[in-house]
C-alpha cells in the first residue's frame, strides 16, 4: 500500500509539472514578425508632427542615443474653497477620480498620484499633450478645481521616452 500511495504521489507531482511546463510555454511572449522597432529619428518625427517638443542627445558612457520629450507637470495645490462637508468631499473624491481615469484612458495623462504629506501642493498629474495651454486646459478640467478646492500650476517638463520609474 505504502508504494502504491508513492507512486500516485510521483505520478500527481509529474502530472501537475508537466501542466505547469505546458502553461508557461503557453504564456511566454510570442515575438510578432509585424512589430518593427522605430528608429529614434523617425519617434521625433512622428512627435514633431504631432507638436510635441524633443531634444535627443548621445549618452557618453553608453553612446546610447537619448530622445528627450516635454510633458506637462501639473501640481494640484490648496485652493480658496476647502470647506465641503464630508458628503460633497466624497462625491468629488469620486468624481476626480474619474477625471484621472479619463486623462489616463484617452492618452493625455501618464502618471498621477497624491502626495503623501498635508503640504499646500496635494498632488501632481504629468500630461502628455503637446502645449502648455492643452495641459493647463486640461487639469482645470479637474471636478476638485471646478470646486475651488484645488488650484492648477502647470510646468513644462523634461523626461527621457522609454524609461521606467525605478
Amino acid at each position: 500500500m505504502a508504494i502504491a500511495n508513492r507512486a500516485f504521489v510521483v505520478l500527481c507531482f509529474l502530472f501537475f509539472s508537466c501542466q505547469q511546463q505546458k502553461q508557461a510555454e503557453t504564456t511566454k511572449p510570442v515575438e510578432n514578425e509585424n512589430s518593427v522597432e522605430k528608429s529614434i529619428a523617425q519617434v521625433k518625427a512622428e512627435l514633431g508632427k504631432k507638436g510635441y517638443q524633443t531634444f535627443d542627445f548621445v549618452d557618453e558612457e553608453t553612446k546610447d542615443t537619448i530622445l528627450m520629450q516635454q510633458y506637462f507637470m501639473a501640481f494640484l495645490k490648496n485652493g480658496p474653497n476647502r470647506e465641503q462637508s464630508k458628503a460633497e468631499l466624497d462625491s468629488l473624491q469620486v468624481m476626480h477620480l474619474t477625471h484621472l481615469k479619463r486623462m489616463y484612458d484617452e492618452g493625455f495623462a501618464d502618471i498621477s498620484g497624491p502626495f503623501g504629506d498635508n503640504g499646500d501642493i496635494r498632488g501632481i498629474t504629468i500630461y502628455k499633450v503637446a502645449t502648455l495651454q492643452e495641459a493647463d486646459s486640461l487639469a482645470n478640467l479637474d471636478p476638485m478645481v471646478k470646486a475651488g478646492r484645488l488650484v492648477i500650476e502647470v510646468h513644462p517638463w523634461w523626461a527621457a521616452k522609454g524609461f521606467p520609474l525605478r
